[in-house]
């Protein structure tokens, strides 16, 4: 399908006025003036205030005129024609339901995102999705948001100390209410929406989570649970309990609050928390929140030079990042008070890295919670802890990817090269894009201009071939293609390729630090992008023990959340489009007029992050599940230190102690312990 070209320039001001004066003739007619200048608002005046924007045509050709060449793309598409077990929820015909949104008649511009935001999320990549800022500034907060522990549904028993973290204004809202949120911490839950409570769990895994290929994987992410936020321990709401865009005002119950035997029917609301920028009415909401600006679309880099970025050295090429979306951390608090590690860090937990020697000093944790932040503090920090693992006599190692979203690639390049050691070798992390028809005339485009690394990614001074060795820089890896049948359809890719790595603030030693067999990973299976990639890699070449805690204890899971090689924003691409002169190509996106972004996986896809165990398909189709699993308990879902000392009990004491390689059905019980 090829949506008609939109007009570029010239309308993002006109239309936002026109469509908030024709929604908000006045302010007493404006829904928007009810909302605004409030944390926290009543979710039915927030959905007013956004659905009182008319739907446009205009804005809708453009868009989708966006979203469809964005696709052209992304790596998966063919695969999810016909998605192979055991992601066949999975399956869509992206370019039909194009087809469809265009069909549609939408009362509400709200009604035309919210569509296409489903459609994009439910692909259940992470990497890839819609997200019009105009209505994913507000959040949803249910004051119940609940967890699975030792097999049966509670709202978390934390819950009071956990959401008293957002402050004052939110407690007021609900004493507005006369809603006493606090007395349903730790209630047994026994239906959600009129639902059994794992299928109502299940239904939000299949229609709002998106994020992970994996059914319980997301299972996982729709309850609540521990994280690093930015650099701080932190606690997730999950998608029941905290979802963006959501039309849900409240939600029923029927549980058991503690210290009663008697079921309750509770009818929940919702809380939207705004984290955007100010606004008074529906005229400015729609200026400050859904009208384009100056970093919605991209610009020629030839022109305006390198993007702006402290982790970068001059001349040093762009850094590939592979991160999932999580809208979460804009209202993230921190973990409470009494569930915070209270062993003392060791030298390098500053950052997005938290490690900790259990007591008695056999095993030593490093907590990655992503492979974002600064990009040297990362292997100073992890030297810097196996430094003191080594000196304290450390003979164990656990790595907790708890959340870990992922990150840039080089990191966990890294992260595997410092526990295996140079002499192993390279490691691989190969991947290819796609070698679409404007793909290939942007890597040409940009060997005739001398564009370069420094600017943009297509270049392939940016690349290595798959023995590590660096391409040359007027090497075109896109002509010819690769030809890759998928589903039936041929979706050509470029060469395989790899990573340029800066080199390495620290000296990464030869051999392992620790014995390999000494290693283990745990996490509740959201790991993703460049977590994937490096758990994969130990896994798979190093046979490295892999533990997922929670999930609906019928379902099987997977130890990897949804892999990615590169992601690019849509003024990424637009970039390097721009930057290649093919703005007024054919088959070029307009700019965006709306504050939006339509990311993509770049690299992840067609036979790209591949499996090592099978090279012809991609990570992320490969499914994986972990030696041993889990269920969380009232001591682990939100106390990372319990959660390890168990780990550490169990499988560096126990297993070693048998030399026992022990399955599932071996070690998985309802307590967990």
């Amino acid at each position: 399908m090829r949506l008609g070209r939109a007009i570029r320039s010239g309308l993002p001001i006109l239309l936002g006025g026109a469509l908030s004066a024709s929604a908000a003739a006045s302010a007493a007619s404006d829904p928007c003036v009810k909302v605004a200048g409030l944390t926290f608002a009543d979710p039915a005046d927030v959905i007013a205030c956004q659905k009182s924007f008319p739907f446009n045509e205009t804005l809708r050709q453009n868009v989708l005129s966006v979203v469809s060449r964005v696709f052209d793309f992304y790596t998966f598409e063919d695969f999810y024609l016909n998605s192979p077990p055991p992601f066949q929820e999975s399956t869509v015909n992206i370019r039909a339901e194009l087809a469809r949104i265009n069909a549609t008649k939408y009362p509400t511009d709200y009604d035309f995102n919210l569509d296409l935001y489903n459609f994009v999320n439910q692909l259940n990549d992470g990497h890839t999705g819609w997200f019009p800022n105009c209505y994913i500034q507000h959040q949803s907060i249910l004051p119940a948001p609940v967890v699975i522990l030792e097999g049966e549904v509670f709202v978390a028993p934390d819950s009071a100390e956990f959401l008293a973290m957002f402050g004052p204004d939110f407690a007021n809202f609900f004493a507005a209410k006369k809603f006493n949120w606090q007395r349903l911490a730790g209630a047994k839950v026994l239906s959600i929406g009129g639902l059994a409570p794992f299928d109502y769990i299940d239904k939000v895994a299949r229609e709002v989570t998106g994020t992970y290929l994996d059914h319980n994987v997301r299972v996982n992410s729709v309850v609540t649970s521990y994280r690093i936020s930015n650099t701080d321990f932190s606690q997730r709401l999950g998608d029941l309990g905290g979802p963006i865009f959501s039309p849900l005002t409240s939600l029923k119950f029927t549980l058991i609050p503690v210290n009663s035997t008697k079921p309750e029917a509770v009818d929940v609301p919702y809380v939207s928390s705004y984290a955007g920028p100010p606004f008074t009415d529906g005229h400015s909401y729609w200026a400050n929140n859904c009208a384009a600006n100056n970093a919605t679309n991209g610009v020629d880099r030839k022109i305006t030079g390198p993007p702006s970025d402290a982790r970068l050295q001059p001349e040093q090429p762009r850094l590939a990042r592979a991160a999932i979306f999580d809208a979460s951390p804009s209202t993230a608090v921190g973990l409470p008070g009494p569930f915070l590690p209270t062993l003392t860090p060791t030298n390098g937990s500053t950052g997005v890295i938290k490690s900790f020697i259990l007591p008695g000093n056999k095993t030593g944790v490093m907590f990655v919670g992503s492979f974002e932040g600064e990009f040297d503090q990362f292997p100073v920090d992890v030297e810097a802890a196996v430094n003191q693992f080594k000196a304290s006599g450390v003979k164990n190692v656990l790595i907790d990817v708890t959340n870990n979203g992922g990150g840039f690639v080089c990191l966990g390049l890294f992260l595997h090269s410092y526990l295996a050691g140079t002499n192993f070798g390279y490691p691989g992390f190969q991947s290819a894009s796609r070698a679409n028809p404007l793909a290939q005339k942007i890597v040409k485009a940009d060997i005739a201009l001398g564009v370069n690394s420094t600017l943009v990614f297509y270049p392939s001074d940016n690349w290595v071939f798959v023995n590590g060795t660096q391409m040359p820089a007027n090497l075109d890896y896109n002509t010819p293609s690769v030809p890759v049948i998928v589903n039936g359809r041929n979706q050509p890719t470029s060469q395989r390729f790899g990573d340029v790595c800066p080199a390495s603030p620290v000296e990464i030693p030869t051999t392992p630090p620790f014995d390999l067999k000494n290693v283990a990973i745990a996490s509740n299976g959201g790991c993703a992008s460049t977590c994937s990639l490096f758990t994969t890699v130990m896994f798979e070449r190093h046979n490295t023990k892999i533990a997922v805690f929670g999930g609906n204890p019928h379902q099987s899971i997977q130890y990897k959340g949804m892999a990615g090689n590169q992601v690019l924003e849509f003024a990424d691409l637009d970039s390097e489009v721009k930057t290649a002169g093919l703005k007024d190509d054919p088959l070029a996106p307009p700019d965006l007029l709306v504050n939006s972004n339509m990311r993509h996986n770049w690299r992840a896809g067609t036979l790209q992050a591949y499996s090592y165990l099978n090279e012809k398909v991609p990570i992320a189709y490969v499914s994986e599940q972990p030696q041993l699993r889990f269920q969380y308990t009232i001591d682990t879902y939100n106390n990372p230190q319990n959660l390890w000392t168990f780990a550490s009990v169990l499988w560096f004491s126990v297993l070693r102690a048998t030399n026992s390689d022990y399955s599932e059905s071996k070690l998985f019980s309802g307590s967990g312990y």
